[in-house]
């Protein structure tokens, strides 16, 4: 099996029906709940709101969006990895890249259903830190927290 190429780039709304795409496939295989918003209105909150308050970052194999994530130095907004490219080190990739440019502490949600999420965020050195965060989804979901080891605050 041929090696996996994974590149990074910045995101460009070039590539926002593709993310889009990607994010809602995702993110129903993961919370097993169809998405409430309409494509549309994804792509505006991709587009206008999300892209306003964070740094958003795709990753490509083989010419597709196989990943985003949406991150500024405190905090991962988003993390949605293709449901057919899980388990590449795609998450891993993308997760190290916001480790690097973060103030050396970082927090982000994940939803309680979804244990892969837990598993891959605790692997990475993220700790629960609260629960039961509300979300329009209206479910229970789990407040990780990663200190660098490096950080001394």
């Amino acid at each position: 099996m041929n090696q996996h190429k994974i590149s990074v780039i910045p995101y460009s709304p070039e590539f926002s029906r593709e993310t889009v795409t990607m994010w809602r496939d995702s993110k129903e295989q993961a919370i097993g709940q169809k998405e409430m918003h309409s494509f549309e209105d994804h792509v505006y909150f991709l587009n206008h709101i999300l892209l306003e308050q964070y740094q958003i970052d795709l990753a490509f194999m083989e010419e597709s969006v196989v990943g985003m994530i949406a991150y500024h130095d405190s905090e991962i907004s988003q993390l949605y990895i293709h449901v057919d490219y899980q388990g590449f080190g795609i998450g891993r990739t993308l997760l190290n890249k916001a480790k690097s440019l973060s103030s050396g502490r970082l927090t982000l949600y994940t939803f309680e259903i979804n244990e892969k999420a837990q598993r891959f965020y605790e692997k990475h050195g993220f700790v629960v830190i609260g629960r039961g965060h509300e979300n329009e989804e209206n479910l229970p979901d789990i407040q990780y927290e990663w200190i660098s080891q490096h950080n001394n605050s």
